[in-house]
């Protein structure tokens, strides 16, 4: 075997970095376990989980084909598996070609009303990053792409789709909003020069400080007013705290003077909250 093709799923991991799976995977699992109320069965926890991988993968290897050639002219980016020449472009489609496949086998495993809904993140998979190009409205674009995770989760399982599961759906969005406009400061200057459209372009560093500040206590309010809606126990609560705690933690380690942290408030923190909300909603569950 050559080590072109010994390296090559190694690039196309980095491609997709799939350890950020981190960031939708686990509130797709609180989604399930919010509308079973229990754990649910295995089965469909297994096909839950290929389906998000194939999911994620397929919106993450259609971002970096997009936006391969403006990549290769932001500095931070250039480097990518694309614009460096690590990875063609036939690589990178054949790639999404699988992901695509392994999602569509996987939602076919699940309740049937999936398996009519199953377009709609495809859609917003293909059209996000084009986005950038004409709105700065793009980040919460991106947050309702991940909030569909617990929201197909929950149908998945019970092939129902109550108030509550939309509601659930929409605190997610909101925070993968909040944090992705404190991401769009890592290119403020180059999409300044590209003439391209987001949060921090059309406002400026203390118009992202601020939006991310609402979104992020909108996102707290939407986990309270899902409690409220369903029989919860003391656990699921203190989840909600431990979120809160979180961000606040978040906003206070970046300033609008002051980014020197902005990586571990947009890597670290995130991750930590939504692995530590489904662990509480885990134990919840089962207790």
């Amino acid at each position: 075997m050559t080590a072109t093709a010994v390296g090559l799923p190694r690039r196309l991991a980095s491609l997709v970095k799939l350890e950020h799976t981190v960031f939708a995977l686990p509130f797709a699992y609180v989604g399930a376990f919010l509308a079973e109320g229990e754990a649910p069965r295995g089965r469909d926890l297994l096909w839950i989980t290929l389906a998000m991988v194939g999911a994620r993968t397929l919106a993450m290897g259609l971002n970096r084909l997009i936006d391969a050639a403006g990549d290769a002219r932001n500095p931070r980016t250039a480097t990518r598996e694309l614009p460096s020449g690590l990875l063609r472009s036939g690589q990178v489609v054949a790639l999404c070609l699988v992901a695509l496949g392994l999602f569509l086998a996987a939602v076919w495993q699940l309740d049937p009303l999936v398996r009519l809904l199953w377009p709609i993140p495809v859609v917003l998979f293909v059209v996000y990053p084009y986005l950038k190009r004409v709105t700065w409205l793009c980040h919460l674009w991106l947050g309702a792409s991940l909030g569909l995770a617990p929201v197909g989760a929950w149908v998945a399982v019970t092939g129902e789709l109550p108030w509550q599961a939309w509601l659930l759906g929409a605190a997610v969005s909101l925070w993968v909003a909040g944090f992705d406009l404190f991401y769009s400061l890592f290119d403020l200057d180059h999409d300044r020069v590209e003439g391209l459209s987001s949060w921090a372009v059309r406002f400026g560093v203390g118009g992202v400080f601020a939006a991310a500040r609402l979104l992020h206590v909108g996102t707290v309010a939407l986990f309270v007013a899902v409690g409220l809606g369903l029989p919860v126990g003391a656990l699921y609560w203190l989840g909600v705290t431990a979120t809160a705690a979180l961000l606040l933690y978040e906003h206070l380690i970046v300033r609008p003077g002051d980014l020197r942290r902005l990586d571990a408030a947009f890597f670290t923190v995130n991750g930590v909250i939504s692995v530590v909300f489904f662990a509480f909603v885990l134990a919840d569950s089962v207790a």
